[in-house]
């Protein structure tokens, strides 16, 4: 068997139909869109269409998109753009549990242009408390920025209900939904968001481009100037052929939630998770009782050292995490973690399994069929180190 790719929510393997669709236009059809030619005009259209595919995915206007380079500029553009729109309102309400592109970026503004922070907790399941959240939000709040699913432990949070609070706050609301586009059903139409991040290469697009949905009545103020490009809403030249593979990508995405796709997927995925909680003892599955995504397990393996278990399912051929791949070179123990206050057992002792629509029952057999020998392993490697 091949080596077994379960690391999903870092990124997905390029769908070949979108590396198909992207390759006339690294090659014949490289027009600059802003050109006025029949070159520019054909690379043009492939935008447009790109974005109307995008806008399907996500049912919403297809002028309410605009094309980044990534989940993080997205992320960065809709919290400047509403921290920006009214002087008045300096404060912004997130949770401790968010990327580090969201938490940073308020970290910044906090110390170095007095905007009042608010980290909402959450409890040992990753849910937030509602109640806390309506009372966080006062009227200068300007921003609430909350993440529809967890990039680590797969949490769900009900961003309806959420997003209607906060609209009955007065407040704007941006939802980091990387971790959401193309594993769950999603539709703008129903949903009152002012701002959403998506990413292409979470749903087997391409890296390098994604996209942010920005409401009608949402202020906006661009991250980058320069060009007329989007609108005059993101400058720099369009990277064509990666946001034809991000309208690709979205197409089929799109087809696997039409047939239920994301149900299958938690099927083998509650099979992974079954099939490890009885052949190995003392595990955690952090946050099981909550809503997740139907690809995510948070698992933590009691006294077996994560960078020991990483490196021996490496060496079998399997790709498993720890935590954010952005964190993966952070010594730190995970803050999502330490924010669900887990015991301090699983600390350092906790990996990620993140599977897509590419993995196989076959695939999640073989996995089970090591990983005792590497868990019980990994608490023998660490006892001694400890010793």
């Amino acid at each position: 068997m091949a080596a077994v790719y379960f690391d999903n929510n870092a990124t997905t393997p390029l769908a070949p139909q979108v590396f198909e669709a992207m390759l006339p236009y690294l090659r014949e059809c490289y027009g600059n869109p802003s050109s006025p030619h029949q070159f520019g005009h054909r690379a043009k259209v492939a935008v447009e269409t790109a974005r109307e595919r995008v806008a399907a995915l996500l049912d919403c206007p297809a002028d309410r998109l605009v094309f980044t380079s990534c989940g993080t500029e997205g992320n960065n553009t809709a919290i400047l753009s509403a921290v920006l729109a009214d002087p008045a309102k300096k404060r912004v309400v997130t949770s401790a549990v968010e990327h580090h592109c969201v938490l940073r970026r308020l970290e910044y503004l906090r110390d170095h242009r007095g905007v009042e922070v608010v980290f909402l907790p959450v409890d040992s399941q990753g849910q937030l408390d509602l109640a806390v959240l309506a009372e966080a939000v006062t009227p200068d709040t300007a921003l609430v920025s909350l993440m529809g699913a967890n990039n680590e432990t797969g949490v769900l949070w009900p961003i309806a209900e959420i997003a209607q609070l906060v609209r009955s706050k007065g407040a704007l609301f941006h939802c980091d939904a990387v971790q959401v586009v193309g594993k769950e059903p999603l539709s703008l139409d129903k949903l009152p968001v002012d701002y959403l991040t998506l990413s292409a290469h979470k749903f087997h697009g391409p890296k390098g481009v994604g996209a942010l949905f920005v409401g009608r009545e949402a202020p906006f103020t661009p991250l980058l100037f320069g060009g007329r490009q989007e609108g005059g809403r993101r400058a720099g030249t369009h990277n064509v052929a990666g946001i034809v593979g991000c309208g690709q990508a979205a197409e089929l995405a799109r087809a696997f939630l039409s047939v239920d796709g994301h149900r299958h997927l938690a099927e083998l995925r509650d099979h992974l998770e079954e099939g490890i909680l009885t052949a190995v003892d003392a595990v955690a599955i952090h946050g099981r009782a909550s809503p997740r995504l139907a690809n995510t397990i948070s698992l933590g393996v009691g006294d077996a050292p994560q960078e020991i278990l990483l490196a021996e399912l490496d060496d079998r051929d399997f790709a498993v995490s720890t935590t954010s791949a952005c964190q993966s070179q952070n010594a730190a123990p995970s803050h999502v973690l330490s924010a669900m206050g887990l015991p301090k057992r699983y600390e350092r002792s906790t990996l990620r399994l993140s599977l897509s629509r590419m993995n196989t029952l076959e695939e999640v057999e073989a996995f089970l069929t090591v990983f005792p020998t590497v868990a019980a392993k990994a608490r023998r490697l660490g006892r001694a180190a400890s010793a």
